[in-house]
Parts: structure tokens; sequence; C-alpha cells
């Protein structure tokens, strides 16, 4: 799929970050889009900021909650009769912790969002967009932090993240399979370090999923900053406009894996093939200090 215009787009979490600019990118290319997200507020404020850029309309939704998840697809057909581009982007993160230390609670939540929304969105929009017959593309966000290479301290959402890699790799060969007009790409959102909201999603974290037991405050992208400059490393943030941007040229050229600088990926994972084949431990624990 090339040509964006006049195509109907849904994109999860999309009233912030990486989403927000995802929307941005969408209707700048005449994209009819769909905003999902579980914040009312936030997804006000970016209606009222894009009011005049397009064609848009915003549900508020708990991708965690596979009802919420149908209810959105029933409004997109309702509205628009079909879904030609399936983001599935929403994702929340858990405090870094060993993984004794992490609770029942946080890999509910984490799972629930960041797997489940993942699988909630499939199986709510995909039998339909077989079903119309028109092309269609499922972009599925993971991250590099599992997908390729998990950071130790971050079990609970790298693992979730891998997952989503997996279900992307085997929904496309399927789609591919059964002969039907999807296809489907698994994104990492790369290039550097990334200013979203996921630095702050306990905001929008269930009482009832609660953490069990008190933990150390998340810190924020800037206690980070601080603490990579005392640590001495050349942080590089990447535009998020311009990754949305990428991430659009990915669907059009069809690539199933869509990474900036993906050769980066390939060199650390033929490193982590090279440990699994000796039958060491493929995380090398002394290039990734702990902050």
């Amino acid at each position: 799929m090339d040509d964006f215009a006049g195509k109907v787009a849904v994109v999860t979490g999309g009233a912030s970050g990486i989403g927000r600019s995802i929307v941005k990118e969408l209707l700048a290319s005449g994209a009819k889009v769909v905003v999902a997200d579980v914040e009312q507020k936030a997804l006000d404020k970016l209606l009222a900021e894009f009011d005049g850029a397009g064609e848009i309309m915003g549900v508020v939704t708990d991708v965690s909650d596979g009802d919420s998840v149908a209810a959105l697809a029933d409004k997109v057909y309702g509205e628009h009769g079909a879904c030609h581009l399936l983001f599935n982007n929403a994702g929340v993160a858990a405090p870094s912790a060993n993984v004794w230390e992490t609770t029942v609670n946080d890999w509910k939540w984490v799972h629930g969002v960041n797997v489940l929304g993942v699988i909630h969105g499939i199986q709510a929009f995909v039998p339909r967009m077989i079903a119309g017959g028109e092309k269609g593309h499922i972009i599925n966000t993971s991250s590099g932090d599992g997908g390729i290479s998990p950071l130790p301290y971050q079990s609970v959402y790298a693992s979730s993240k891998a997952a989503v890699s997996c279900i992307s790799e085997c929904l496309s060969a399927q789609l591919q399979s059964e002969g039907t007009n999807l296809s489907a790409s698994v994104f990492y959102p790369s290039g550097g370090l990334l200013d979203t909201g996921i630095w702050t999603t306990d905001r929008n974290r269930p009482k009832d999923l609660a953490r069990e037991k008190p933990y150390d405050p998340v810190p924020t992208v800037q206690d980070f900053k601080v603490a990579a400059e005392q640590a001495g490393w050349d942080l590089e943030f990447q535009d998020l406009d311009e990754l949305a941007r990428y991430c659009l040229q990915g669907i059009r050229d069809n690539r199933f894996v869509i990474m900036i600088r993906v050769e980066e990926a390939e060199a650390t994972l033929q490193e982590r093939a090279a440990r699994i084949g000796r039958a060491e431990l493929p995380i090398d624990q002394a290039e990734i200090p702990q902050l």
C-alpha cells in the first residue's frame, strides 16, 4: 500500500507520543484517522489540535479490554465501513526490577496492554479486513528492548515486546499463506532516545492492578538524562514526527521490519546467536550498566 489518501487508519494509543505523530503524518497523507486512547483528556486535546487538519475522530478505548476494542471496531466500521491501516501502538511499562522483585500485577497490567492489546486489535479488526477484500496493513509496535535484545532490568516490558515481535511474525506469515490482501509489519521505535509518555504510564494504571508492594519512584526522561550525563553517555534523541514518517514509508515499501538503522540490530542478533550457539547467556551484562 503506497497511497494512504482516503484510506481508513486506526491508531491505538494515538493521543500522545509516537501515536500522536503517526496520527499527524497520516492526516498529512490524506488518510481518514480514528484515534483510540484510554485518556479522554489527551484525546480531546489531540482532536482540538488537529481540528481542520483532515478527517479525524476519537474513541476512548482500553486495549486491554476485548469488549472495548470490539466496540472500537464497531464504531470504525459503522462510520467508515472499512479499516485499511491498523496501528496496534498502545503500550505501557513497569518499573525496573529484578524478576523476583516484580509483582503479579506488574505482569498482568503490562502484558494486558502490550500483548493482549495487540491480540484484541487483531481479532477485532483483521477478520473484517479480510472479509472486505481490500488491501490493508497491520502495524504492531514492538521495541528493541525485548524484540531485539532485552534489557535485563526490564523483564516485564521486554518480555511483552518480545511477544509482540513473535505475534507479528506469525501474523504476517499467516496472512500470506492464507492468500489474503493484507500484510503486516513490526515497528521498532528507534533512532535515539524517545521522549514519550512511556516514562509516565503509571498515571493510567488501573487501581485494581496497583503494585502489591512499594517501589522507588519511576525515573522521568529528565532523570534519565541526568543519570546518563553522570555516566558519561552521549544521548541522541529521535524526533517523533520524523520517526512517524519513517514508519509510514516502511509501510509503503512493504517492509516487515520497520526500524531506523536496522543493520545495527543485525549485528546485535548475530552476536546473540553466537552466544546461544555456545550455550551462553545471550545478554552481555557488562555492556548494560544499571541506572
